[in-house]
């Protein structure tokens, strides 16, 4: 019997729940192969497009990546040098080995001076130009806004930056330098430390900055020990000493006799007989490539045209290396002299350094130490000549009170006087 389910049902549901979905499949326009081709190129211009932004990035964010995780700031040494009397003997045998009857002509002539030429060429490598870039029209640099420039010598490398030893002459009446290298690119250069004592400025340029094709081009000179150069030693002199950047030339060492002196110190003089422009500037190298002196406008205050004189390397590398920490080079005010043994003998003076003269606005004057007087000790150390007083004075530090004792003439003779001295720097 049929159920009242059965009875609501009219005929035509069961129709309407057999079509009550509808399926459809769609299916996809096929590609042509030129749609497809025209793709693969969207795809490759989007992704040379992509790498473009990408090199472009990393070369605009290198200086400051390297400069935000840059390595360790190093230490610079300058290594000392060697005595003189233990390389005379095997210099002397390596000449008596070498000593052979050969006939000098014209050949050999041009393939010693090719042998030259080519030391000259790798020591450039370490020679550099220091601009000072004033922004003043300059009719001389043909309105570069260079107004000056000395030359400079690549003296170190400490990790971050290379460091350049000039004439201080280029930091007169300027705030902003640059440094050309041998390849003739030019790098923004800051100023590290200056000594106004000795004439000498040392500069920086970071290394982060320098290319790879400059690097390929220079390297860090070699200091070698002047205290070896002897009368008669063939050297070359490379910079600005003719008057323009860029000048080289060979000649003999006619004298090491002479000193320079300055205030707390003096050092050696290598004269030569290679023509100099007065006001020059450059770098004295041995025949092995090595600095061996610092041609500078303070050696000689002449204003006439000379032979070249450079201050002898060895007496400036202790000061060399202070700068190049970024240290102030320790600076009293006293220009002195060694108390010979004749002195002593004929009229009783102590050992040590005689006060020639006292720089008016300096740390001596201030203490009270007056010219006559003789120091004989600087920070507890004894020193007996004015060699020993320079290197008592350096290990120093600039800001330091240190004690000096010396001898004073009275009524009576000499007599025990301390001075309480406040080290400076001349900046």
């Amino acid at each position: 019997m049929p159920n009242d389910r059965d009875q609501n049902l009219s005929p035509e549901e069961p129709e309407e729940k057999k079509y009550s979905f509808l399926q459809e499949t769609i299916k996809p326009k096929p590609i042509s192969r030129q749609q497809l081709a025209q793709q693969l190129v969207r795809i490759a211009i989007y992704g040379v497009i992509l790498g473009v932004f990408a090199c472009l990035g990393f070369f605009a964010l290198k200086p400051w990546m390297q400069d935000i995780f840059r390595g360790d700031l190093e230490t610079v040494t300058i290594p000392e040098d060697e005595d003189p009397a233990e390389t005379d003997e095997s210099v002397s045998e390596e000449v008596s080995q070498s000593d052979e009857n050969t006939s000098v002509n014209a050949d050999s002539y041009e393939k010693i001076m090719a042998s030259m030429n080519e030391r000259a060429s790798e020591a450039e490598k370490g020679i550099v130009s220091v601009q000072a870039v004033t922004g003043e029209m300059d009719w001389d640099a043909q309105m570069t806004g260079i107004s000056t420039s000395v030359t400079g010598v690549i003296a170190a490398d400490n990790g971050q930056e290379l460091l350049i030893l000039a004439d201080s002459s280029i930091c007169e009446k300027a705030n902003k330098w640059s440094v050309t290298f041998e390849d003739g690119a030019s790098y923004d250069a800051a100023l590290k430390k200056q000594d106004l004592n000795t004439g000498l400025a040392m500069f920086s340029v970071s290394r982060g900055n320098i290319t790879d094709a400059t690097w390929s081009a220079i390297k860090v000179s070699v200091l070698g020990n002047s205290n070896l150069v002897k009368q008669g030693d063939v050297v070359m002199s490379l910079g600005n000493m003719f008057g323009y950047p860029g000048g080289m030339s060979y000649g003999i060492v006619s004298s090491t006799d002479y000193r320079a002196v300055f205030y707390d110190g003096e050092c050696d003089v290598l004269s030569t007989d290679i023509t100099y422009e007065s006001g020059g500037t450059g770098a004295l190298f041995n025949m092995e490539g090595e600095v061996v002196g610092i041609v500078s406008s303070s050696v000689w205050k002449t204003d006439e045209q000379s032979g070249l004189s450079a201050y002898a390397i060895s007496d400036l590398k202790t000061i060399i290396e202070i700068m190049a920490n970024g240290e102030s080079v320790p600076y009293i005010g006293i220009h002195g002299t060694t108390v010979t043994q004749a002195l002593k003998d004929e009229q009783g003076m102590p050992s040590g350094v005689y006060v020639v003269d006292v720089d008016p606005d300096s740390p001596a004057m201030e203490a009270g130490i007056q010219s006559g007087d003789v120091i004989c000790q600087v920070d507890g150390k004894d020193v007996g000549s004015i060699s020993t007083y320079q290197s008592a004075v350096l290990e120093t530090a600039a800001g330091r009170v240190i004690r000096l004792q010396g001898r004073r003439l009275g009524t009576d003779g000499y007599v025990e006087v301390d001075f309480s001295v406040t080290v400076g720097s001349k900046e």
